[in-house]
C-alpha cells in the first residue's frame, strides 16, 4: 500500500543555545553529566574525517549474521528537477547519526517522474549521485528503489511526484493507458498492465521504458554496484511493480482508505480499460470450448494471472540487467490485511514462487500492526504469518517494513516479535528491516532513544534468543547513542 508521507521538513542541527542545552541535559540524566560533557566536547572538536572513522569502526563491529536495519529517505530528499539534494547540511548530520546508531544503510527511492521527467531517454541522476556519495562518506549502504509509480495524492500534496510529463501526455491522449474501474474512473498512479508490451510510449512499451531506466541506472552507478549499493542480507535494488511500488492493482487508493464513506469501493476491479478488456476477451474465446468463461473462478484466474505476468516481465528484465553486478534484488507485495482470508485461496504462494525463480527477496509492510488492535476489520499479523510461511517453503528471503510513521515502544516490540518469527529455526537469518521513514520526528529525543534501542536489539546476533520485553532494562543509552544524541541537539 502507499506509505504515508512524512513531514515536509526536518533538521538535525540548530543555532538555538537553549534547545541545545535542554537536549544536553536530557543526555546527562541518562548517561551522567561527565560523560555527556566529554561527548559534547568531542563532537565540537572532531573533524568529519575523525567522526566517520569512528562510525565505520562501530559499524564493522557487528557480528556476522546480524539483521540489518535500513532507513528510507524523505520523499522530498531531492528538488523537483532532481538536480541536487535538499538540506545538505541536515542530511549529512542525519546520515552521521544513523551510522552511529548502527543503521546499515539508506533506502533511496529513484522516482521515474524525476529521473526521466521531461523527455524520453533523457535521464538526470545528479541528485541521486550526491546521495550515494554522501552515504559512502558515512559508511552507509544504499538500497535503490526503482519507483515507476506516482508519489502523493494530488498536486497539492507537498510530496507530489507524478509520472514523467511525457508519459502523462500519452495518458491524456489515450485514457485507456490508465487503469479504469467499472464506473469508468481512471487511475494515473501507474500505467495499466494491460499495455505492458504495447509501443504506447513514443515507440516503446512500458516494460521497455522501465528496463531502459534500470539499464541507465546500472551504467551510471556501476562503480557503486557491489559496494555501496549491495549488502549480504538486504537487497541492493528493489524493483517497482505497481502502485505504491507493490505488485498489485490500484484497487485501494490512499484517499479511499482514509474516507470511511468510500470504503465499500475498496477492492474494485481495475480491468475496464480497452487493453485489459481485449485480453479478457481473447482469453474467453480461447477457453470457451473447454470451460465456462462466465464463471467467477475463470475471471479471478485471468485477473490474477495478468498481475503475475506483469511481475514476471519486470523481474526477468531486472535480473538480466543486474545479473553480473553483484546486486541482490527484491520486490514488494501489498499488505491488504483488511481483505485477508486464507480459507478461500493462497494468493501469496504464486507470487513468492515467481520471485524465487529470479532470486528476488519478498518485501512486505505492516510489521508493527497486531490483529487485536485494529480500529477496522483487519488481520495484519495473520497475513504476515501466511507470507512468512510461503517464503519459508520457497526458501525466499524476506524484508520487513512499518506502515505507520508514528511508532511507540510497543510498536517496535511488535516488529521485534515478527522479525523473530521470520528468522526462527534459521542458522543464518535471511531477513532485513526497513524503517519508513527519516523525518524530523525521528530525531526528537524520546523517539530517537526508542529507535536506537530498537536498532541495537534487532541488529544483535542474539536478539532472537533474548526476551522481547522492549520496555525492560534501565533505558540507559550506550556511549554511541549519547554521541548521536549530541549530534542531533536542536
Amino acid at each position: 500500500m502507499v506509505i504515508a508521507s512524512p513531514s515536509a521538513s526536518f533538521c538535525c542541527t540548530t543555532r538555538s543555545g537553549s534547545t541545545h542545552r535542554r537536549f544536553a541535559q536530557s543526555i546527562s540524566r541518562r548517561v551522567g553529566s561527565n560523560r555527556a560533557s566529554r561527548v559534547m566536547a568531542r563532537l565540537n572538536a572532531s573533524s568529519d574525517g575523525e567522526v566517520v572513522h569512528e562510525l565505520n569502526y562501530n559499524n564493522h563491529r557487528r557480528g556476522r549474521g546480524a539483521v540489518p536495519v535500513y532507513v528510507t529517505l524523505p520523499s522530498d530528499a531531492l528538488g523537483p528537477t532532481a538536480q541536487t539534494m535538499r538540506r545538505k547540511r541536515a542530511m549529512a548530520q542525519s546520515f552521521r547519526a544513523l551510522s552511529a546508531a548502527g543503521v546499515e544503510g539508506l533506502v533511496m527511492e529513484v522516482w521515474w517522474g524525476l529521473v526521466e521527467r521531461e523527455f524520453p531517454r533523457r535521464y538526470n541522476w545528479k541528485g541521486y549521485l550526491e546521495i550515494v556519495e554522501m552515504a559512502k562518506r558515512f559508511g552507509l549502504k544504499v538500497r535503490a528503489v526503482m519507483a515507476f509509480h506516482q508519489c502523493g495524492l494530488s498536486p497539492d500534496d507537498p510530496f507530489w511526484i507524478p509520472l514523467p510529463v511525457w508519459v502523462l501526455e500519452e495518458m491524456d491522449k489515450d485514457r485507456n493507458v490508465s487503469y479504469g474501474d467499472r464506473f469508468r474512473r481512471t487511475n494515473i498512479e501507474y500505467i495499466s498492465l494491460g499495455c505492458d508490451i504495447l509501443p504506447i510510449l513514443h515507440g516503446r512499451s512500458p516494460i521497455q521504458a522501465y528496463a531502459d531506466l534500470m539499464r541507465n541506472f546500472r551504467d551510471t552507478f556501476r562503480s557503486f554496484l557491489g559496494g555501496v549499493i549491495t549488502v549480504k542480507l538486504a537487497r541492493g535494488i528493489q524493483v517497482g511493480l505497481g502502485p505504491g511500488g507493490e505488485l498489485r492493482y490500484p484497487s485501494f487508493p490512499t484517499q479511499k482508505l482514509i474516507w470511511d464513506q468510500r470504503s465499500y469501493e475498496l477492492g474494485e476491479f481495475q480491468c475496464y480499460d480497452k487493453y485489459m478488456l481485449a485480453s479478457l476477451d481473447a482469453r474467453t474465446r480461447e477457453l470457451s470450448s473447454m470451460q465456462n468463461p462466465n464463471s467467477t473462478d475463470f475471471f479471478l484466474r485471468w485477473y490474477s494471472k495478468m498481475l503475475l505476468l506483469h511481475g514476471e516481465r519486470i523481474c526477468r528484465e531486472a535480473e538480466s540487467i543486474f545479473r553480473d553486478n553483484k546486486v541482490n534484488m527484491s520486490g514488494k507485495v501489498a499488505g491488504a490485511h483488511w481483505h485477508y482470508d486464507s480459507t478461500i485461496r493462497d494468493g501469496f504462494m504464486p507470487v513468492v514462487r515467481m520471485f524465487g525463480r529470479y532470486g528476488f527477496t519478498v518485501c512486505c509492510t505492516c510489521f508493527e500492526m497486531r490483529d487485536d488492535d485494529m480500529n477496522r476489520p483487519g488481520r495484519p499479523e495473520s497475513l504476515l504469518k501466511q507470507l512468512m510461511l510461503a517464503a519459508r517453503i520457497c526458501d525466499v528471503p524476506l524484508e520487513g517494513e512499518n506502515y505507520s510513521t508514528d511508532l511507540e515502544d510497543e510498536s517496535f516490540g511488535q516488529i521485534l516479535k515478527m522479525s523473530r518469527l521470520c528468522s526462527d529455526g534459521l542458522e543464518t537469518p535471511s531477513f532485513s528491516f526497513n524503517f519508513v521513514r527519516m523525518d524530523k520526528n525521528l530525531f526528537e529525543p524520546r523517539n530517537w532513544v526508542s529507535f536506537t534501542r530498537f536498532v541495537r536489539r534487532v541488529s544483535e546476533m542474539n536478539v532472537f534468543r533474548a526476551g522481547l520485553d522492549f520496555e525492560g532494562g534501565n533505558g540507559s543509552s550506550s556511549p554511541v547513542a549519547a554521541f548521536t544524541g549530541a549530534v542531533l541537539a536542536y
